[in-house]
């Protein structure tokens, strides 16, 4: 009998496919199965931690401080929007980050993240050999700052319901904008800085389609000529940083919130995430 494999791409229908495959695991194993799963050391994560080690190369480019730098993959100012492309790009999801403990450095963060939900875009592996797999990246600026580590994935939801983690990020993944411009650097100048304005730009870029359903927006004025929103994009709690300024065109105005930030979908939120640095490193050296 041959081996289900899992082949390149990471489209909607791939989403939908991990994730129905990953609520259906996790009902029939229950938590304990799924505990006792992360447990075995015999399981193949080579693919997982490949897909690992590519996102901390992808970090350290576009944290690399210096005029040599030359981003990479998004570059250009650096802020938890550019983290989660990141990390989305390698198919997974931002479970959380903040200032890392116990660093004398305050400009050293911590970010927890769940990788293996979407397979790799290139090649070919295997499904059995390719396990939800959780790490822990510590940055501040400059590529020689980006560590990894391999952590145990949180036993339990971020909304506090019963049920699988895996399968609450895997919904997450799937009821995203799925547009060839989401999560991308894109100018925000010409927009009136209100919920409205806010809604505006998310049309008008093709952000959102006629089919995603966009609720509760609250946005605030921060630094001036910021204005920073939180808003729900099919249910999924996203932050907006809307800046006239020709300086911010390089940056990834909307995003997906991290994990432990869906519930409390606010303005105040949005408006420290979307001061992770806020500059280009590549300026910074």
């Amino acid at each position: 009998m041959s081996r289900r494999m899992w082949s390149g791409g990471r489209g909607a229908m791939v989403r939908v496919l991990v994730w129905t495959g990953t609520v259906l695991v996790a009902s029939a194993m229950g938590a304990a199965g799924a505990l006792v799963q992360q447990r075995d050391t015999s399981v193949d994560t080579s693919a997982v931690d490949a897909q690992a080690d590519e996102l901390t190369q992808d970090l350290r480019g576009d944290l690399n401080a210096g005029f040599y730098s030359g981003g990479r993959a998004y570059g250009g100012q650096f802020t938890e929007g550019t983290l989660v492309a990141q990390v989305e790009a390698h198919g997974g999801a931002l479970l959380s980050v903040g200032k890392a403990r116990d660093q004398s450095d305050l400009n050293v963060h911590s970010a927890q993240v769940m990788l293996g939900l979407v397979p790799p875009e290139k090649g070919v592996v295997a499904a059995d050999a390719y396990p939800v797999r959780c790490y822990r990246y510590t940055f501040a600026l400059g590529s020689h700052s980006v560590d990894r580590s391999a952590m145990t994935c949180p036993a339990s939801r971020t909304d506090g319901k019963p049920g699988s983690l895996t399968a609450e990020m895997g919904a997450l993944l799937a009821r995203q904008p799925a547009g060839p411009y989401a999560y991308r650097p894109m100018p925000t100048g010409g927009y009136a800085h209100t919920p409205q304005g806010a809604l505006d730009f998310l049309e008008d870029k093709r952000l959102v389609g006629a089919k995603d359903t966009v609720s509760a927006v609250s946005g605030r004025t921060e630094d001036g000529d910021v204005y920073v929103a939180a808003l729900r994009i099919n249910g999924v709690c996203h932050q907006l940083r809307m800046d006239s300024s020709s300086a911010a065109a390089r940056f990834i105005p909307l995003w997906t919130a991290p994990a432990d930030r869906q519930n409390t979908c606010d303005a105040k939120r949005a408006a420290a995430a979307a001061t992770l640095y806020g500059t280009d490193p590549a300026k910074a050296g």
